[in-house]
C-alpha cells in the first residue's frame, strides 16, 4: 500500500532536528511589473495551506519573495530610466509587499535575491559545485527568451505570424526569441537524468498533479543537456566567484532562495530544522526548473530534495493566460474592492481545481458569492444570531433535547473535517476541501429549515422551549466549527463570526483552535453571549463602470 502524504512527510522529517516544521514556499516573483491575479493565486494558496497546518498545531515556515536579477529586470529598469536596484526597491515596497498585506498573507519571510544574505550564499553554493567538478567552461549558441530567462530548443518554438512573420516565437510569451552566442559555465545536468527518473519513480508524490509528473518524466527520458549557469553579455546579477566577467544564471540564483532564506551557509540549526521544503508551489510554466534543475542541483551538492513540487494551472480570461504581455492582467484590488478580501481568497481556490487551468469571469464570481457566501453561509450566521437574541436574550441556550437530527449534524461535521483535512492539508485539493465545508453549511441550513425554530418558538410549553434551545445550540455549535474550518481561507470573516458567537472568552483566540479537534461536539458553552454583528458577506453593489 502506498504511503500517505502524512507518512511520507514523517519519513522525511525523521532526518530533521525539529520534526514539527512544515515548510511551504511560493515561487519568487519577477519584479518587472506589479503583481496580477496569477501571482496572487499561488500566494493565497500557499497562505491557506500554511494556515491550515498552523491550526493543526504544527510549526510552519511560509516563504515568498521576489526575483530581482536577470536581463528582463535590467531592460525594464532601463526602459523606466532608473537603475535595476532602484526599480526593484520601488516595485517591492510599493506593489508587492503592500498587496500581500492587503490579501492577509501571513508569510514568515520575504526573500529578495538582491539581499546580502542571499547573494553571498549563492556564490558559496555555486563555488561548492565548481569545486566538486560539477561545473565546466564552454560555449553556447541558441535561441533565448528574455521573458523566460531561458535558452529554448528550436523544436519548441512557434512560427510567427502578422507583425512577427518570419520569426520564431517563445511558446509561452509568444514573442520573438533572440539568438545568443557566448562563453558560459555549464552545470553537468545531463548526468542527473537517471537519478531524477529513479527519484520520480520512488516518490510519485514528488511532482503534482499527475499530468505534470508525466510531462516532466517524458522530458527527462528524452535526455537532458548540460545547463548554462552563467551569462557574460550583461552584468545585472551575482558574480561568478572564480570569474567576475560572468554573472550567475538568474534561475540558479532564484532557485537557491529556498535554501538561503532558511539559513543555508549562515544558520545551520535553522537550516537543518526547516530544509527541505515540504511543498514548493509553482506555476506550471516554471515546473521544469523546479522539478528538474532544482533537484539536480541539490543532488550535486549532497542536499535533501523537497517533498512535493505542486504546479498550479493558469488563470484564463477570454481563453488566454492572465499576464501583462497578453493584456489580460487584472489587478487583485479591482476584485477585492468589489467582493472583499475574504471572498477573493475563497473564490479562486473554491472555483478552480488546483493544478488545472481555470477561467475567471466576473459573472461566475458574482453568482458564487451570492449563492454560497451571502445566502448559504452569511445568512445562516445572521439568522442564528438573530434567533438567539430574539428567543434567549442573546445567551446561548443549553441543548437538552437532542435527537437523531442533531446527531446527523454532528456526524456531518465529522465527515466535513475529515474531508477538508485530507484534501487541503495533504492533497492540496483546496476546491474539494472548501466544498466539503460548504456541503456541511448546506446541511445545517437544511436542518434549520426542517426544524423550523421560528415555528417551535410559538409553543410556550417546556418541551417546546427545550426543543427550541437544542435547535439553536446545534446551529451555533455548527457555526463555531465553520469559523475554525474556514479561518485559513477567510480569516477576517471567520474572526467576525467567532466574535459574534462569543467564543473567545471561553475557547480562546480563533487562530489557536486545533483544526483536527473541530468535530468534537459541544465546545461552545451554554451561556456564551451571542451578538448579531455586521453581515459577513453583504449584498453586492453594481460594479463601477468607466
Amino acid at each position: 500500500m502506498a504511503a500517505t502524504g502524512a507518512e511520507q512527510r514523517n519519513e522525511r522529517d525523521t532526518e530533521r532536528r525539529d520534526p514539527g516544521t512544515y515548510y511551504v514556499s511560493t515561487p519568487i516573483y519577477y519584479v518587472n511589473d506589479a503583481p496580477h491575479l496569477g501571482h496572487a493565486y499561488t500566494t493565497v494558496a500557499g497562505d491557506v495551506l500554511s494556515r491550515w497546518h498552523r491550526q493543526r498545531g504544527e510549526k510552519v515556515w511560509y516563504l515568498t519573495g521576489t526575483d530581482e536579477h536577470g536581463q528582463k529586470i535590467m531592460r525594464t529598469a532601463e526602459a523606466n530610466g532608473v537603475s535595476p536596484q532602484e526599480w526593484c526597491d520601488k516595485l517591492v515596497e510599493e506593489a508587492w509587499k503592500p498587496l500581500w498585506r492587503h490579501l492577509d498573507i501571513a508569510n514568515d519571510d520575504f526573500i529578495r535575491t538582491t539581499e546580502k544574505r542571499h547573494t553571498e550564499r549563492v556564490r558559496e553554493f555555486v563555488q561548492d559545485l565548481y569545486d566538486r567538478g560539477e561545473i565546466y567552461q564552454g560555449g553556447y549558441e541558441g535561441p533565448y527568451c528574455v521573458g523566460c530567462e531561458e535558452y529554448k530548443s528550436f523544436g519548441e518554438l512557434l512560427d510567427g505570424e502578422g507583425e512577427f512573420a518570419g520569426e520564431k516565437l517563445c511558446p509561452i510569451h509568444r514573442k520573438p526569441v533572440e539568438m545568443l552566442q557566448e562563453e558560459n559555465y555549464f552545470f553537468k545536468l545531463s548526468a542527473y537524468g537517471p537519478k531524477l527518473l529513479e527519484h520520480y519513480a520512488a516518490h510519485p508524490e514528488f511532482i503534482q498533479p499527475e499530468s505534470a509528473r508525466n510531462e516532466v518524466t517524458q522530458f527527462v527520458r528524452q535526455g537532458l543537456e548540460d545547463l548554462s549557469i552563467s551569462r557574460s553579455t550583461f552584468d545585472w546579477g551575482i558574480k561568478v566567484p572564480w570569474d567576475d566577467k560572468h554573472v550567475i544564471y538568474v534561475w540558479i540564483d532564484a532557485l537557491l532562495n529556498y535554501a538561503t532564506a532558511v539559513g543555508y551557509g549562515s544558520d545551520q540549526a535553522k537550516f537543518d530544522a526547516t530544509f527541505p521544503a515540504d511543498v514548493h508551489l509553482v506555476g506550471k510554466d516554471i515546473l521544469r526548473f523546479h522539478a528538474v534543475i532544482w533537484p539536480a542541483m541539490l543532488m550535486a551538492n549532497g542536499l535533501p530534495l523537497p517533498g512535493k513540487i505542486a504546479a498550479n494551472g493558469w488563470l484564463m480570461v477570454g481563453g488566454e493566460k492572465m499576464s501583462k504581455s497578453n493584456l489580460t492582467g487584472i489587478s487583485p484590488q479591482q476584485l477585492t474592492e468589489h467582493f472583499g478580501v475574504d471572498a477573493y481568497r475563497w473564490y479562486f481556490l473554491r472555483a478552480i481545481a488546483f493544478g488545472q487551468d481555470g477561467s475567471f469571469s466576473w459573472e461566475d464570481f458574482t453568482a458564487r458569492y451570492t449563492s454560497e457566501l451571502a445566502n448559504d453561509y452569511g445568512n445562516l450566521a445572521s439568522r442564528v444570531a438573530a434567533m438567539v437574541g430574539k428567543y434567549f436574550g442573546g445567551e446561548l441556550p443549553e441543548a437538552t433535547a437532542a435527537g437523531p437530527a442533531e446527531q446527523a449534524i454532528a456526524d456531518g461535521l465529522t465527515h466535513a473535517l475529515a474531508e477538508a483535512d485530507r484534501r487541503i492539508g495533504e492533497e492540496l485539493d483546496f476546491s474539494g476541501g472548501i466544498q466539503a465545508i460548504f456541503d456541511f453549511i448546506k446541511q445545517v441550513n437544511g436542518y434549520l429549515t426542517e426544524q423550523a425554530p421560528w415555528k417551535v418558538a410559538k409553543d410556550d410549553s417546556p418541551e417546546a422551549r427545550a426543543r427550541l434551545a437544542t435547535i439553536l445550540y446545534t446551529a451555533a455549535e455548527a457555526l463555531r466549527a465553520c469559523a475554525v474550518l474556514l479561518n485559513p481561507v477567510m480569516p477576517e470573516s471567520s474572526e467576525k463570526l467567532w466574535t459574534s458567537l462569543g467564543a473567545e472568552p471561553h475557547l480562546g483566540p480563533l487562530a489557536e483552535q486545533d483544526v483536527t479537534d473541530t468535530a468534537r461536539w459541544g465546545q461552545l458553552p451554554p451561556g456564551a453571549t451571542v451578538t448579531k454583528g455586521a453581515v459577513l458577506f453583504p449584498r453586492l453593489e453594481e460594479p463601477k463602470t468607466a
